[in-house]
């Protein structure tokens, strides 16, 4: 197999290792025995179990900081851009590969590489999202990151609650959820009057 194919083959089985055990929990036996490879092979690849798990974070992080541009850069009307992000937000953790785990949810955030990178992801969307508020409002870059902070905060947490079933019994369709969390944000973000106004 080519080495890309490979590499991506131990990610696959590295990702569904970690989302149901954790990294604590993980063995890199078992990623080896899940991608059907001996372990000399793995180690080929990934020199140790956490080069391996930042690896699949870089992976992730980066899934869902381009899901949250693209949401932004999906309309110019700042209504349907708040829906779109929040419900970007839904699909990343309604994602059947769990990946988000790695992200919201990481059992290793004391480690200095993971929490950077836990930690970029919401700067990253943050900043992409305080760029169209300060772009739309004039409101200064800090406000404008404040804001969007709460943005992502919201829309990453309440998806998460929603996933969790916890949100009404499980009984609201993804869809509705994020339109129910969109509506709230609009009406706060909303309210900022646009430079044009």
């Amino acid at each position: 197999m080519p080495r890309r194919e490979r590499r991506a083959q131990l990610l696959t089985s590295a990702l569904e290792v970690f989302v149901a055990h954790g990294y604590h929990s993980a063995a890199m036996d078992d990623i080896a025995d899940r991608a059907g490879v001996s372990k000399p092979v793995l180690y080929q690849h990934f020199p140790g179990k956490l080069e391996l798990y930042i690896a699949l974070l870089d992976q992730s992080c980066e899934s869902v900081v381009g899901a949250i541009r693209a949401a932004l850069a999906s309309t110019n009307d700042n209504k349907q851009r708040v829906g779109a992000a929040i419900a970007a937000f839904y699909e990343y953790v309604a994602n059947e590969s769990g990946a988000f785990r790695l992200v919201f949810e990481s059992d290793l955030t004391n480690e200095p590489a993971v929490k950077e990178r836990v930690d970029r992801v919401t700067d990253q969307c943050a900043d992409a999202i305080a760029d169209v508020i300060a772009q739309d409002t004039g409101l200064p870059r800090e406000a404008a990151l404040l804001l969007a902070v709460g943005l992502v905060g919201m829309g990453q947490v309440s998806a998460r609650f929603w996933l969790s079933g916890s949100g009404a019994n499980g009984t609201i369709s993804q869809a509705d959820a994020g339109a129910l969390v969109a509506a709230l944000a609009w009406r706060g973000i909303g309210g900022y009057p646009t430079k044009e106004a």
